[in-house]
């Protein structure tokens, strides 16, 4: 029912927020002796978080389904933000920890670069390789200047 599934997906969610909280330590820890920005905990935790779907979005383009890998990549980022961040934000309000969600200015471009993208492929209805290509040249973008600010 939606009422059981619902409880399910908070109980899931709760316990992703833990686990990250608890894995980001560590993950602080091994940054901050590599002399890495603060930011780079951030995508390593993302990373972790999204690795299942990207994983099969990865099977589904290398079995020539371009449009399912897509379905697949962006439906997890949109999953992970449009629920993670809520109850990220719950679990540190009830437990008093402090919480920063803000971007700075290049990350912000490299975001309007990646929906304008984005909505190029959602409006036509297919999407293509240079698309892709694309999307990863901004995702490496992003990547270099969160690690070389």
């Amino acid at each position: 029912t939606a009422g059981s599934s619902m409880v399910l997906l908070v109980i899931s969610l709760v316990a992703v927020v833990l686990l990250a909280k608890y894995l980001s330590k560590d993950i602080e820890v091994m940054v901050i002796s590599l002399g890495a920005p603060q930011s780079v905990v951030g995508v390593i935790i993302a990373a972790i978080v999204l690795l299942p779907e990207g994983m099969a979005a990865y099977r589904a383009v290398k079995s020539d389904r371009l449009q399912t890998s897509l379905n697949l990549a962006l439906g997890s980022a949109l999953a992970s933000i449009g629920l993670t961040i809520p109850a990220v934000a719950t679990v540190s309000i009830v437990f008093g920890m402090p919480i920063t969600l803000g971007i700075d200015m290049s990350s912000t471009v490299l975001l309007l670069l990646a929906m304008i993208t984005i909505m190029f492929s959602l409006a036509t209805g297919k999407t293509n390789a240079q698309q892709g290509v694309v999307l990863l040249v901004i995702f490496a973008s992003y990547l270099f200047y969160t690690i070389v600010p």
